[in-house]
Parts: C-alpha cells; structure tokens; sequence
C-alpha cells in the first residue's frame, strides 16, 4: 500500500482488503483507525438530527403547541435527513470519505447555533420548522460514513464492521436524549440551550478527529455512476423497502417514543424522558448484534425471524394500549427497539452480500476477479446511499402516522395497527426473495440463508 499526494494529503491509491496478507500487516489497523473517528462523526451527527426529539419536551404549554404540531416538527428533521443520503453517498466518491466527513460534520454547527439563538416561546412555529428542517443535515451523515466504511473492509468482516459503525452512530440517539434528562433533572425544563452548548464542541472534535486521523481512498475517487446501475437492480428496492421497516422504525420510534407517552399515558417531560433513551439506547447496541448474527448464520435468515418478532410486540404494543397498561406498553416498545436494531444489522449484511454473490457468478463464468470484487464494493457502497436514504423515509412516515391517529383517535392504536401490517408484508417479501428455494437451477439465490 502507498499513501502519496492525490489532490492533497493522506489519499491512500491502493486498497486492497480482500486480500488477506495485505489486511492482517497493513489494511486491519488503517480501517480500525479510520471506523473510529466515522462512528464518532457519525454519532454527533444523529445526536443534532435527532436532537427535536428532546427539544419538543422542553416545548411546555408557553409555546402554545399542539401534539400535532411537536410531531410535524420531529417529522421535518426526519424527511430532511432521508433527503440528504443520497447527496451524502455521491460526496464520498466526489470528494473523498476524510474529507466529507470533516464537511459534514462542520455542517453541524449551523443548525445548532441557530436553534440556540430562537430557542424560545415568543419564536413562530415556522421558525422552529426551519431550525429542525437544517438539524436534518445530520441524518445524511449515515449515509456517507457507511458508504466510506464498506470500502475499508473486506467481505468477511463486513457485517460487524457496517453494524458497529451505525450502532455506534445509532447511540448518537439515546445520548442526546439522555443529556436532555440531565438537563430537565439538574436545570429544569426551561434550559434547552444547555443541550445545545453540550453539543458544540463535540461537533469541532468531530471534525478535526475526521481530519487529523482518517484517509480517502483513491479507489472510490469519481465513482459517481454506481448509484445509476444500482437503482436498474430489483435488489435495490428489495432492500430499500426492507430497510424502511428497520431502519425506518428505529429512528421514528425514536422522534415519536417520547410524544407517545406524553399524550397517551399523561407523562411528565421528566417521565418521558427518563424512559425514552432506553430504546433508542438498547437498539442500538443490539444492531453490532444483527451484523454478527447474520456473518454466521445469513442475513435472509435474521432478518425473516426479526421481522417476525417485531410483528408480535406491535400486538403487544395495541393490547396494551388498549389495556391502558404503561408497563406492558413500555416494556413492549423497548423489545420493539432492540429488534430493529438487529434488523438494521442484519439488512445491511445482506447488501454486500447481493453483489459479492453476482461477483462470484461472474467470476465462475469467466471474469477477472479483482475486477468483478471490486465493483461489487462499489455497488453495495452505492446502495447502502440509496436504501439508507429510502429507509430513513420510514421515520417520517412514522410520525406523520402518529400525528394522524392522535389527531382523529386520541390514541397510536391505529398507527401500530398499520406497522403491524407493513411488518407482517416485509416478512413474506423476505421469505419470497431471499429465503423461499429457487424453483430452477437457473435462478441464482443471493442473500438468503447462504449469505
């Protein structure tokens, strides 16, 4: 491997993961170094993106909001932030992943210095739209740290390497909203500011550690055409969709789980939060578990069974909502967390594993094999942009889900029955592609229980 000049320091011009000389005395160590300092980057940035899901607890009754109103604000950073992915996926080709991540995450300062400055109750509802339409720009970091980090590894570490990357960058939820409890708990409801003074310089080390410590790579350097050969394969809307119910779910529980438990069971800002990080929390740490699982065991497979699951805790979630049983409902809401955490590990293995599979079917047909390994990288990364950016579009409809079933039942029974029905359609769409037997040899299996 050489590291020289290209337009600028640290572009490393060959890489080469797959093989395995190469990765154990040079490659392991500069990808370690560089999934650090992503999944920080990345963390900070779902802390400002979610970071509404905090601020409309501080919103008392002096702002003079609705709950319709606080769940078309979680709503808009949601939308924003599935928006910018594929943006964000294009910028590591274009500009390198070092450097996109130093941008992205500067970026961040904008929304959290102007949310600081009108974080008040005389400020208009429009306004507030404004401040968390830009906290959305932090939802796009995702996309681009994941596309960065999946060209770093090689195929057989792939699941644990893109599932501690987003779990990390997934925890960014549940810390922000524990730094609210802290500020509710020691300052009161009235000092929203403080979370946002926590956050700034965060943001700064975020950007100088992406600077001072990561690379580029000179391989994925101007590969802004993958995306459009990607979105010709059927896969990608497979996968998209299928993302959408994991992902989608994880980070739309995420802006609604406090908001739920205030209008529904009366909650206390105080009450709601010292709950609401659990979730966020245990989802995340559960999706390294998704990709671990699904490196030994198939992603088809592991995602099928969470699917599976997800589906019987959304019954749980309406008996108890019609029991009017908080503990039941709580517990309920957090098992649903953790399964979308191993759902979003488990989808994301399966990406790479939709390409190295074709890649496997080129080779054995002839083709040169470098060449082939090399494009599958290429292509997952693009995809992993393009479901990441249709799945995060899952949150919105989320709330927007929760904002109509409050606004004309007074309850989220009819939203949890509509999950529970999307759930039940991605657990036969899994077993369909990805798990039922090839009914002729000519089909070709490619991320079901083999992969």
């Amino acid at each position: 491997m050489t590291v020289t000049a290209h337009r600028g320091a640290r572009w490393i011009e060959r890489w080469d993961p797959e093989d395995e000389a190469f990765w154990e005395h040079t490659g392991k160590r500069i990808a370690r170094r560089n999934l650090w300092f992503s999944v920080f980057a990345e963390h900070i940035g779902f802390s400002i993106w979610t970071l509404w899901s905090v601020v409309v607890l501080f919103m008392g009754p002096a702002y003079g909001f609705s709950a319709a109103d606080k769940f078309l604000l979680v709503s808009t950073p949601t939308l924003i932030g599935a928006l910018m992915r594929l943006p964000y996926t294009f910028a590591v080709a274009k500009f390198g992943g070092r450097n996109w991540t130093i941008v992205s995450a500067a970026l961040l300062l904008v929304p959290t210095v102007l949310t600081a400055i009108v974080l008040h109750p005389a400020t208009s509802l429009g306004t507030f739209l404004v401040m968390a339409a830009l906290g959305g720009v932090g939802g796009g970091n995702f996309a681009s740290s994941m596309t960065n980090i999946n060209s770093f590894y090689p195929e057989r570490y792939k699941g644990w390497a893109l599932g501690l990357n987003a779990g990390g960058g997934n925890l960014g939820v549940a810390v922000i909203q524990l730094v609210g409890l802290l500020v509710i708990g020691l300052a009161g409801a009235s000092a929203p500011r403080l979370v946002l003074s926590i956050y700034l310089p965060l943001i700064v080390l975020a950007a100088l550690g992406a600077a001072l410590f990561m690379d580029n790579l000179a391989t994925v350097r101007g590969d802004t055409n993958a995306m459009r050969e990607v979105v010709r394969s059927g896969h990608a809307w497979v996968m998209s969709l299928l993302y959408v119910g994991t992902f989608g779910s994880f980070i739309g529980y995420s802006f609604a789980f406090g908001l739920v438990l205030q209008n529904q069971f009366g909650r206390t800002p105080l009450q709601a939060v010292a709950v609401t990080f659990l979730g966020p929390l245990l989802g995340s740490l559960s999706r390294p578990l998704g990709g671990w699982l699904s490196d030994r065991t198939g992603g088809g497979r592991v995602t099928f069974v969470t699917f599976g699951a997800m589906a019987l805790a959304t019954v749980v979630l309406v008996l108890a909502s019609s029991a009017n049983s908080l503990a039941l409902f709580t517990i309920a809401f957090i098992v649903l967390f953790v399964l979308t955490g191993i759902g979003n590990g488990s989808t994301y293995k399966m990406i790479p594993a939709i390409f190295q599979a074709k890649a496997r079917v080129a080779i054995v047909a002839g083709g040169d094999e470098a060449a082939e390994l090399r494009n599958a990288r290429r292509l997952s990364g693009a995809l992993i942009g393009f479901a990441g950016a249709l799945g995060a579009l899952g949150g919105l409809f989320i709330n927007l889900a929760f904002r109509e079933s409050f606004a004309s039942a007074h309850s989220g029974v009819p939203a949890f029955i509509g999950f529970l029905v999307f759930y039940a359609v991605c657990v036969g769409v899994t077993w369909v592609v990805y798990l039922r037997k090839p009914a002729g040899s000519s089909r070709v299996a490619l991320a079901g229980a083999e992969l």
